[in-house]
């Protein structure tokens, strides 16, 4: 399958290009993404084949189905990186709450969070690619607090790749802060930086899209690319979790085959969604996927008004930090799939020169008709949480919460709802336990513990390691400093 581009071609880059390629060179033309050319068809026949498979045996099929350029046996062995989750055999449970919500576990990984999910594998694939060519990799992450420690997990003392990963400075929980600077392992780098996330993930793809910086690299002998969800090489993983989890259903008798169903998803950069709706567009029958947001609500804004309007917008710190994002990503991908690449490019070009854009009626009434969105404030959440785990049993995370509210005001009676939870209880633990029992400022550790005792659930080990483990990475720098900072680790 060959990958093409959502703002069109410029003279530095091919039209088309192979899945290996894009991998290796996330950023197209006048710095947009890599889409498919045409997406596979994975229609009830497909369905049904993986009606009693391994999660491995239909993640394998379907990345055959995109017909990438990569062996059978370097895609084994990346998948077989699942084994090593709590459960091998269903690295990724879901959990019915209620009647007619299900929630899908996507932390069960080594950071306990959904970033395992595609980053693991995605490790195995990008190392074996460039050990293959003889190349040398600068690998770029820019984290709101779960692709970090997953980035940093599945790269480290990996042949011909560093890593350097950008994060805002208290912008993330303790627990993802300390995931990334006890890391200890030579190719790797962790910069925190005096901003928000947003503020990292510009100087990420202003450095992917340099070529002076790619220049300087190539003198020392080193090419470049990121582990974001720019690359799809994390979105290609994060496609099968949605048809597991819809399969999960049928598998337990709580829908039948065709039935449609809502997808509810805590979003970020949209990478989650956008797999997700690459699904939908593949076969999986969706009636609506719900975009799930905090008081960082733009996605909101544009789903319900069309406008993706930042002039007058600053990054809210809220209690679900890994979504106090403003420029989504992904959007752009669903943007060019809905209107094509002449007005992607312009609308792309629009957000970037004013900070807005805006939809016509038409391309709104597009938009909704694949998606609906709420969003929900940190108070709200909280109650969410508590009220989840005293009357259904199910104790979920910040970002998890978000998604109840819009099951709530976005969902009609008799379809079923899978939401997904982005990550596990111990890595937010202060805002769970103000949650479940008003406590008020209170250490990670200290959450945790009261976390663990009224709820039953024991701390696991690698979260408790994390506060005895020695700081490794101690860097803090303006983010003017970033490409200086990277250069010198190189």
């Amino acid at each position: 399958m060959n990958f093409i581009q959502t703002r069109g071609i410029d003279t530095n880059k091919p039209a088309k290009a192979a899945f290996s390629e894009v991998i290796l060179d996330p950023i197209a033309s006048f710095g947009g993404l890599y889409v498919p050319e045409k997406l596979p068809e994975l229609g009830e026949e497909f369905l049904q084949k993986h009606l009693q498979s391994s999660y491995k045996e239909l993640a394998l099929d379907m990345l055959l189905r995109f017909e990438v350029d990569i062996e059978k046996e370097i895609l084994e062995e990346a998948l077989a990186l699942y084994d090593k989750f709590d459960d091998g055999k269903n690295p990724v449970p879901v959990v019915k709450v209620k009647e007619d919500l299900f929630v899908s576990e996507l932390y069960h990984g080594p950071t306990r969070a959904f970033k395992d999910m595609a980053l693991q594998p995605f490790g195995v694939v990008l190392s074996s690619i460039a050990q293959k060519r003889d190349e040398n990799y600068l690998i770029l992450a820019a984290t709101s607090g779960d692709t970090g420690p997953a980035a940093l997990e599945t790269f480290k003392n990996r042949a011909n790749v560093k890593v350097a990963c950008l994060y805002p400075d208290g912008g993330t929980s303790d627990v993802q802060r300390l995931q990334m600077v006890t890391e200890d392992a030579p190719n790797l780098k962790v910069i925190g930086i005096h901003g928000v996330f947003d503020d990292a993930q510009s100087a990420l793809k202003r450095l992917l899209a340099s070529q002076d910086f790619k220049n300087t690299l190539k003198e020392k002998h080193t090419m470049l690319s990121a582990a974001n969800s720019v690359n799809f090489g994390r979105i290609i993983f994060q496609i099968i979790y949605h048809i597991h989890s819809y399969l999960e259903l049928v598998r337990t008798n709580e829908i039948t085959m065709g039935e449609k169903v809502y997808l509810n998803v805590p979003s970020g950069n949209f990478g989650n969604a956008l797999g997700g709706y690459y699904a939908w567009k593949m076969g999986l029958p969706v009636e609506k996927i719900i975009i799930s947001s905090n008081e960082n609500n733009v996605l909101t804004r544009l789903i319900k008004d069309g406008k993706y309007d930042l002039r007058q917008s600053e990054v809210v710190s809220t209690t679900s930090p890994a979504m106090d994002i403003l420029k989504s990503s992904n959007v752009e991908r669903v943007l060019y799939d809905l209107f094509g690449t002449e007005r992607t490019r312009e609308l792309m070009q629009n957000l970037e020169e004013q900070n807005f854009y805006e939809l016509t009626q038409e391309e709104l009434i597009k938009l909704q008709e694949c998606f609906d969105a709420d969003f929900c404030t940190g108070e709200e959440g909280k109650k969410y949480i508590k009220d989840t785990f005293e009357k259904n049993n199910y104790l979920m995370d910040p970002h998890t919460a978000t998604c109840m509210k819009s099951y709530e005001t976005c969902t009609k009676d008799g379809i079923k709802t899978i939401a997904y939870s982005t990550a596990e209880w111990t890595k937010f633990s202060p805002v769970i336990a103000n949650a479940l029992t008003g406590a008020q400022n209170m250490s990670d550790i200290e959450a945790l513990e009261t976390i663990s005792k009224t709820a039953s659930l024991p701390i696991p080990q690698m979260v408790k390691d994390l506060f005895s483990k020695e700081i490794a990475q101690k860097t803090v720098i303006e983010k003017e400093n970033i490409e200086d900072e990277i250069l010198k680790f190189l």
